[in-house]
């Protein structure tokens, strides 16, 4: 399984909608500059057809050091959740049940 990154999307907006490299790659950074601005912010972000980013706050707990069992205290911290939009998961489970156990498309071996 590959990944896609940034510099992926900003060769794909090269390619489609003709900006130079320089653009591109600028128009990508910017999107996920205003992504974290917003979550620095406290604000969630909404990606209408995509998903929401939220931000949760998780109280301390206890842990425990896996190599010397001692119990530790694992610090109460704000994290960045992801939710799934509607039509994102229906796209993900139809391009999944469109696959074969082995990751390729139905019908070949």
């Amino acid at each position: 399984m590959s990944a896609l990154t940034k510099a992926d999307l900003a060769e794909y907006l090269f390619s489609t909608l003709g900006l130079n490299k320089r653009e591109a790659k600028e128009l990508v950074e910017y999107f996920f500059e205003e992504i974290r601005t917003a979550l620095e912010k406290g604000e969630s972000v909404k990606l209408s057809g995509f998903g929401n980013f939220n931000l949760r706050d998780k109280n301390q707990r206890p842990g425990r050091n896996p190599k010397t069992g001692e119990e530790i205290p694992i610090t109460a911290r704000r994290v960045v959740t992801f939710r799934a939009g509607h039509k994102l998961k229906s796209r993900v489970e139809n391009y999944v049940g469109s696959q074969g156990k082995d990751g390729k498309e139905d019908g070949h071996a």
